[in-house]
């Protein structure tokens, strides 16, 4: 048996390329030196996963922001106003991706979504009814040669053209079918310059069939690969698919003149039953996607072993595979000193996954896999009660929970009016969604304090300074709606799970999730509980600074459960009702230390949203939804309930988004150009809602009349009483001199709109 990868973390063991792009933005390195590291990291990789014994080592997968903005560059996608610049190849490609302010003009960037069912996030290529799509770079060819120099004869990975098509946004009247003429003619004229240098395959990823998939996009589907593979030029070609199985396509999937297809195994429900029923032709490899690349827990030998014996009947030649990119877990566990032994033996990051595969494919070459010593010990770590998982407490609470602990009384409209009468807010009320800039400072305190060479008090001294100035400057800036700046945290997730029972934290277990922004996800271990109050004392202290309302700043249930490592052994919606109950406390502690409004941030509640709309409630929306209305339901008719949102479609699950029974929503729309507000106008949204006006994750700064433009264009379909003013996300990734002329045009163009009203 062969093993395959789809793709390895490119960030670094130590967030190498983080560092070495940010120096870059500062002008502290030159783009040469960038480069240099990147060659370094690259040719690391490479050698592990040499090292490993993987038979398909990717190539091509390495990218300075993003590999979808890497393809829209590749392929001549870049809109005019980037190309109006006048940058040379590197900026531009920057300016696509971060927006640019500068002698040259001021740009936005391109729009920024989450990659189906992950955190990571992807750049939006723009396609303009005057897009020239040709073959115009070089990255693919150059990292194969670059492999190969050093000894590695590598598969380069691109996404597929029909996902590509399918995720462009298209600005004029031409849609995805007037551009696959020409795309197909560049993918063409790239398979024949890698057959001039000898590359035996090529993977181009099909992500998007995971879908429900139409007639007609299942015959667009085919049309493009029947013309691209009308010449292969003698390569051979890998159609990878992942985050789920392919029901709709995989009868002309596997009827294409593909040479291997790449089947999830993971979280496709149905890839066992399509492979077992309806077969798998005999002259194509079957990637098999079994070791799971999105969690971070050992893989189940025995459950391998077991669809390995069930396919083997109804296929060839079977490779063994990851189920996705190894870029959706952290780069090793050889960084993490800090983990017990006990229970780092069940985890694996991308580097021990590698291990893993080696290990499986050494198991498959036994005579009998199931009597090796290999095997006999990862059965002995899965048949074994995980250590200090359990809280009967836990089970006893949740079940004693009944329909009214996730209803929240009085009904929306006389809660409304309650909360207008008390919190006497103006017109268009402004504010922030919660983090403020995170200075080296403010890191260099936490640091200090969790290498012990500052005590807990000098520490808390420090962020309450940082508080008082945050406070000071709202007031300054003359926001309405203050809040505390989260001087205290170090992510929005990892911070409450450090405070909650029942989770496990690394201390380089850094995961990519735009760019060079960097996560590091908690691990849920066990059952989670509240060991004592987390936010109050900061809360009350900030509250004490200033007569205008400052918000209690919480994180969900939902995005607490979808953005750290999920337990395997319990269902995650389980999961999701303990953190649930766990922030209820929260919320009712701060509302009994006089905190008016709170925030409950669901920032990733569509992030695990079936991919297909048939599974949307029954799967998830039916307990995901009620889960955020426990955490709120016992509040007073006069505490407002805030939550926030960010970069994901949320269009379609905006009556599911209103029955989350919240006061007033903020969503991030900046980027993907307000287009939510039509579905918030169709849906007869009854929320308040503050439609993010400016773009946080941009260097630039907006100016007053481009801020007001957009509250104008909000206005047309936004009732003028329901709408907040803010940006479309915290801002902790940015620095001061940006942050203050930003919001200071913001509250401008509030007041210049009541002056309008």
């Amino acid at each position: 048996m062969r093993t395959s990868i789809i793709g390895y973390p490119r960030i670094g063991a130590q967030r190498d390329l983080k560092f070495a792009i940010e120096k870059y933005f500062k002008k502290e390195t030159t783009g040469e030196k960038l480069e240099e590291t990147a060659r370094a990291l690259r040719a690391r990789h490479w050698r592990q996963v040499a090292a490993a014994g993987i038979d398909f080592i990717p190539s091509n997968d390495f990218s300075f922001y993003d590999t979808f903005l890497d393809a829209a560059v590749l392929f001549n996608c870049v809109p005019a106003r980037y190309r109006a610049l006048g940058l040379d190849e590197r900026d531009t490609y920057f300016a696509m991706a971060r927006g640019y302010q500068g002698a040259a003009g001021d740009v936005h960037a391109l729009a920024m979504k989450k990659w189906f069912n992950t955190n990571y996030h992807y750049l939006v290529p723009e396609l303009e009814d005057d897009t020239e799509i040709r073959l115009a770079g070089r990255k693919p060819f150059d990292q194969y040669d670059e492999a190969k120099a050093l000894g590695f004869e590598t598969r380069p990975v691109l996404p597929g053209p029909y996902t590509f098509l399918k995720l462009a946004r298209y600005t004029g009247r031409k849609q995805a079918a007037d551009f696959a003429e020409p795309l197909l003619a560049a993918y063409g004229e790239l398979l024949a310059q890698f057959a001039e240098r000898n590359a035996g395959w090529i993977q181009f990823d099909e992500p998007y069939l995971v879908h429900d998939q139409s007639a007609e996009d299942v015959a667009f589907f085919t049309d493009l690969y029947s013309k691209l593979l009308a010449d292969k030029h003698g390569l051979r070609v890998l159609v990878q698919t992942y985050f789920g199985d392919v029901r709709d396509s995989y009868a002309a999937l596997t009827a294409l003149p593909v040479d291997a297809i790449g089947l999830d195994f993971a979280e496709g429900r149905k890839t066992l039953e399509l492979v077992t029923g309806q077969g798998f032709p005999k002259d194509k490899l079957l990637v098999a996607g079994l070791v799971n690349g999105k969690n971070i827990w050992r893989a189940n030998y025995a459950k391998i072993l077991d669809v390995l014996e069930a396919i083997a009947p109804h296929a060839g030649e079977v490779v063994l595979g990851t189920s996705c990119s190894l870029l959706h877990v952290p780069y090793t566990l050889a960084n993490e000193p800090k983990l017990a032994p006990a229970e780092k033996a069940y985890f694996a990051f991308a580097e021990e996954k590698l291990a893993e595969l080696a290990e499986l494919k050494s198991l498959c070459s036994a005579e009998r896999p199931r009597e090796t010593a290999a095997y006999k010990a990862n059965v002995a770590l899965w048949e074994a009660n995980r250590p200090n998982s359990a809280d009967a407490a836990v089970d006893a609470r949740l079940a004693k929970l009944t329909p009214a602990d996730f209803t929240r009384s009085p009904a929306f409209g006389e809660r409304a009016a309650i909360q207008a009468s008390e919190l006497k807010l103006p017109k268009f009320p402004t504010t922030t969604i919660g983090s403020f800039p995170q200075t080296a400072d403010v890191r260099a305190n936490r640091a200090a304090f969790r290498k012990g060479t500052k005590s807990a008090a000098e520490y808390d001294a420090f962020n309450k300074a940082e508080t008082k100035r945050c406070i000071e400057q709202q007031e300054k800036i003359g926001l309405d709606v203050l809040v505390h700046g989260e001087f205290e945290r170090n992510d929005m997730v990892e911070f409450f799970g450090e405070h909650l029972a029942g989770f496990r934290f690394t201390s380089n277990g850094w995961v990519q999730s735009y760019g060079t922004r960097c996560v590091k996800p908690p691990v849920i271990w066990g059952d989670v509980s509240r060991r004592a109050p987390m936010t109050v004392d900061m809360a009350v202290y900030a509250q004490s600074l200033s007569k205008k309302p400052v918000k209690g700043m919480l994180t969900g249930p939902v995005t607490i459960l979808n953005w750290s490592f999920p337990r395997e052994d319990i269902p995650i919606r389980r999961s999701t009702e303990q953190i649930a109950l766990a922030i209820r406390d929260e919320v009712l502690d701060l509302e009994a230390h006089g905190i008016r409004i709170i925030q409950i941030d669901e920032a990733a509640l569509r992030e695990k949203l079936p991919l297909r709309k048939s599974d949307w409630h029954c799967a998830y929306l039916d307990w995901a939804i009620p889960a955020f209305r426990l955490v709120h339901s016992g509040v007073k008719p006069g505490t407002q309930i805030h939550t926030h949102m960010c970069y994901s479609e949320f269009n379609d699950i905006i009556a599911d988004i209103d029955a989350m029974d919240a006061d007033v929503i903020s969503f991030e729309a900046s980027r993907a150009d307000l287009t939510i507000l039509d579905a918030l106008a169709a849906a007869h949204f009854r929320t308040a809602v503050g439609p993010g006006v400016y773009d946080i994750h941009s260097p630039r700064i907006p100016s007053t009349d481009e801020i007001l433009g957009q509250l104008r264009k909000i206005l047309q379909k936004v009732d003028p009483d329901k709408l907040w003013v803010n940006p479309d996300c915290g801002l902790k990734t940015r620095g001061w001199a940006e942050t203050i002329p930003s919001l200071e045009n913001m509250t401008q163009a509030a007041k210049a709109l009541r002056s309008e009203a």
